[in-house]
């Protein structure tokens, strides 16, 4: 620990030092006033890039100067100190008397079932806040050791605390080391470092499973191994169907086991959508049924072909193109370059003309990019499989290659088809780079099936936020060489946007969606589909339609996911990926990220 009891930290003194972390240690102060506080001392040297924002500030102190919230703690303070050369910061918050939620069972025991439930919800009701505010904040560690108790309240009373991993919606987070998170808390989709409001509800139903159960879900030894060989491992051991131990709990019915289930769902479009609705349904307010916890994988992978074939295969039938807002450069490029080929192979390989084997979708997220690849098939009109890399990868020897080989074995027998893979980089990433031996195997597999597929009626869409981050291979002539930018939504995609979002609600009429497009530049298509459901909700409480008053005020609560640094970092990406050369200079940000 760097300060002991007596230290002063400008002008806090420390009363008690309580742990030291992987980049921060905590204790027990006293200000000038002699209240008690509680201090977090973070050195910079220590953090990862993504922990901070572009002024160097930690990003859990801005998170925290905003919260105000029962179940969250009360920002008091925060400065820089210089000890020992290293530059340090420190946060000051509300001091809670009591334990975690951890050591209250610890020295307590069990919690019961109405309390389970009062701890939930609790801890809901602080997420469902974080995920509400003008620019959405995801918690990304929602632990039993983040939950603290106060020992003069009640349950209810509780504080989901510590925000070190916390970030903003759609903005870029490192992939978790397993040395510092708990990994049986974390989505199948936090090991890509993606980051939702469904990542944190998944977490929030690993710690109800874990109340109610006294175990975590798909629990195994992760004692050895590297990070990599640990995500492998749970990941493998998360196809498996959760356990769920026959024990009697006053309370504890089938309803509540179904929500439990429901908040584990390997698929984040399977999970509840929002904290409200988890509420809602520990409540009976609504009634969920039993699903499956096992992943929607391929047909081959199961024991059942033809019931799981209808998830991962099917012909998706909607409006195509018509339902996407703008992009009509994109959609008339694709076409001429992808569709008309491929409707009608036989002309053009008559002409000489190759068929074309695939394109990559790439761009900041929150731009559409799976939405768009979903209407793409609508509009191709072909079979469809949506494919994750955690659906393909597996930690045992050759299984990664087996399965993409079945995986194109598949999509050719139900040709014609289009393979989505979604963050495609994980999948397959630059060989040259510090990758598994395994992941080196899975991209050899796959440039071998990816030869000529569009003779066999395969077309493979990719998409990802980090394009660079993919094995050159994959992106060379005859492979995924057709590469198209998916942006910001430029003025008229955002008016359309808007005229999207707002069909089928009471709006009034006249509403200037020239305006609101020119009011929110650089907003992405998830930033106006926020606006529109926060003006929603406003419109509700007052029983009214959504007019350009309520709509203007909600632009002017949310900010823009992507800053301009991140929005130039795309940009330097786009013309790196185009094979144009930019013209390095001391204020552009470097491409790539930590």
């Amino acid at each position: 620990m760097v300060f002991s009891k007596g230290d002063k930290i400008n002008n806090y003194t420390v009363t008690f030092p309580h742990k030291q972390g992987s980049y921060a240690e905590t204790y027990r102060v006293k200000d000038d006033t002699g209240k008690t506080r509680f201090l977090k001392l973070i050195n910079y040297s220590k953090v990862n890039r993504w922990q901070m924002d572009d002024k160097g500030t930690m990003r859990e102190i801005e998170i925290s100067k905003q919260l105000n919230h029962s179940n969250l703690c009360k920002y008091i303070d925060s400065g820089s100190i210089i000890r020992n050369g290293s530059q340090l910061s420190y946060l000051v918050t509300e001091f809670i008397s009591g334990e975690t939620l951890s050591q209250r069972i610890i020295r307590a025991g069990a919690l019961d079932v109405y309390e389970i439930k009062q701890v939930v919800k609790s801890v809901l009701s602080a997420l469902d806040y974080l995920h509400s505010l003008p620019l959405p904040v995801i918690h990304n560690e929602v632990t039993i050791q983040n939950v603290m108790l106060n020992l003069v309240g009640g349950l209810q009373e509780l504080k989901l605390i510590d925000f070190g991993h916390a970030s903003y919606l759609n903005r870029q987070i490192g992939k978790p080391d397993l040395t510092d998170l708990n990994a049986f808390y974390l989505a199948p989709e936090r090991f890509s470092g993606i980051s939702s409001v469904q990542t944190d509800l998944y977490s929030v139903g690993a710690m109800m499973y874990f109340l109610l159960y006294n175990k975590l879900p798909w629990f195994i030894d992760l004692s050895r191994g590297s990070n990599d060989d640990k995500v492998e491992a749970i990941l493998a051991e998360r196809q498996k169907e959760l356990d769920l131990p026959n024990i009697e709990m006053f309370e504890l019915d089938e309803q509540l086991i179904n929500t439990v289930i429901k908040s584990l769902s390997q698929d984040s479009e399977d999970r509840f959508q929002t904290a409200k609705d988890f509420i809602r349904a520990i409540d009976g307010e609504i009634k969920i049924p039993r699903q499956s916890t096992k992943r929607k994988i391929l047909s081959f992978e199961t024991k059942d072909k033809a019931e799981d074939s209808s998830k991962s295969m099917k012909t998706i039938k909607g409006p195509g193109f018509a339902a996407v807002a703008g992009m009509d450069e994109l959609k008339k490029q694709l076409q001429e370059e992808v569709i008309e080929p491929l409707h009608h192979p036989e002309e053009y390989q008559r002409y000489g003309i190759t068929i074309p084997n695939g394109m990559l979708l790439y761009g900041p997220p929150g731009c559409g990019k799976t939405f768009f690849a979903k209407h793409f098939a609508e509009e191709v009109g072909f079979n469809f499989m949506f494919i994750t890399p955690a659906t393909l990868k597996s930690r045992y020897v050759n299984a990664s290659q087996e399965n993409i080989a079945k995986m194109f074995k598949e999509a050719e027998e139900n040709a014609p088809t289009i393979i989505f893979i979604d963050e495609i980089n994980e999948l397959v990433p630059n060989r040259e780079g510090n990758v598994h031996e395994m992941s080196k195997s899975a991209v050899n597999e796959m440039l071998a099936q990816m030869d000529r597929t569009g003779e066999k009626g395969i077309f493979i869409i990719g998409a990802t936020n980090y394009p660079h981050m993919i094995d050159p291979a994959i992106l060379r002539a005859g492979r995924l060489d057709k590469k198209y930018y998916v942006g910001v939504p430029d003025e008229v995609a955002r008016k359309t946007l808007f005229e999207l979002y707002l069909k089928n609600r009471p709006y009034d009429f006249g509403l200037d969606y020239d305006e609101l497009s020119i009011l929110t530049k650089n907003y992405v298509s998830a930033d106006i589909q926020l606006i529109v459901n926060n003006a929603a909700r406003t419109a509700l409480k007052s029983r009214s339609k959504i007019t350009m008053a309520i709509l203007r005020n909600a632009i002017a609560a949310v900010r823009p996911s992507l800053d301009i640094k991140e929005l130039q970092r795309y940009e330097e990406i786009k013309a790196q990926m185009n094979g144009e050369n930019i013209k390095k200079s001391e204020n552009r940000p470097k491409v790539g990220f930590r």
